[in-house]
């Protein structure tokens, strides 16, 4: 089968290229940026272009039978105004560009990358496919009108034509983010954890999104549904702590700070800052994120697509840090 795949070069493109051409699928990439040496299989056909250029993309369309939508500019804590509308004109209106090119090329699938960010605050509760999304930041309000843009889309057979799959916190060697920094303050020893590390953490090894993707791309079921995927359980944060420091062989942190003065500590800084016309390195909204209680059921897509998670915490981390440290990322 011919596969289209955007945003190839990102944290999880690789992964899932290298999975489908493992599997005998023939790959085409469409990203803004050409892959470095050694990143994606040999045979891999290259495109680069936008995803909000419809002749980029309807040429990138050509011949292939099921497209993976990747591509997407990603979470930015508080974003000014002008980058809020670029995430509109990329999430959104690139999402939209993607599906009907689609459509008029008459793919069998859309495969759509989601986030579990789209329920927005849990509030300590288990979320799964039938709970409300209450998305509360620009990436994952977009995030959400572009799901609704792939659910909506039909083939010319009339069947759904997207399938979504909102992913828990993807981690892996390129992963970039919050827990590419975590990993680096635990391997000097400079990272002091924040309240008690009681609250919950939906995480996926970027492997085994690729194999949930795979499944979604042709399984009669997949089809106009969404799917939350997650490796199967909740992980308190202290415990991701503890396995990320056993895979860098050094000791967990000994000792936590109190999120109440913490939180109100980071609230001066950043009313000080905002007074001098700057920008607090840290602020509430960065603690709240840290302590957030994220707990998604990733049962459906396990119960209806077969997906069966092949990495846990541990396994997945000692692998990760194996890469960055042969990568010299660590």
């Amino acid at each position: 089968m011919r596969c289209l795949v955007t945003g190839a070069t990102g944290a999880v493109g690789p992964r899932l290229v290298q999975a489908l051409s493992a599997a005998g699928h023939r790959v085409r990439m469409l990203s803004r940026n050409q892959p470095g040496a050694g990143v994606l299989p040999e045979g891999v056909e290259v495109c680069c272009g936008d995803i909000t250029e419809p002749a980029t993309v309807e040429a990138a369309m050509r011949d292939v039978e099921v497209a993976f939508h990747l591509a997407a500019l990603l979470h930015i804590v508080n974003p000014p105004a002008a980058l809020q509308a670029r995430f509109e004109r990329v999430n959104v209106g690139g999402t939209a560009t993607v599906v009907q090119a689609a459509v008029r090329a008459g793919l069998r699938r859309v495969v759509f990358f989601s986030t579990i960010a789209v329920y927005g605050d849990c509030a300590d509760r288990i979320i799964n496919e039938d709970s409300p999304p209450h998305p509360q930041t620009c990436y994952a309000r977009t995030k959400l009108s572009a799901e609704q843009r792939v659910l909506r889309a039909v083939r010319s057979d009339g069947k759904a034509l997207g399938t979504v799959l909102r992913l828990g916190t993807v981690y892996g060697s390129r992963i970039k983010g919050n827990y590419r920094q975590l990993v680096h303050l635990l391997a000097r020893g400079r990272f002091i954890p924040v309240g008690d590390g009681r609250n919950r953490r939906t995480l996926l090894y970027d492997r085994d999104v690729a194999s949930a993707a795979v499944l979604a791309m042709d399984h009669p079921s997949a089809a106009g549904q969404v799917y939350n995927v997650s490796d199967g359980q909740f992980h308190r944060l202290r415990d991701i702590i503890a396995v990320i420091c056993d895979a860098l062989g050094r000791r967990p942190p000994r000792f936590s700070l109190p999120l109440g003065p913490v939180r109100f500590a980071a609230g001066v800084l950043e009313g000080a800052a905002r007074l001098l016309g700057q920008r607090s390195p840290i602020g509430r909204a960065m603690i709240d994120k840290y302590t957030e209680d994220v707990a998604v059921e990733g049962r459906r897509i396990q119960a209806e697509l077969g997906f069966v998670p092949q990495y846990n915490l541990a396994t997945g981390w000692r692998e990760a840090i194996l890469e960055m440290r042969q990568a010299g990322q660590l």
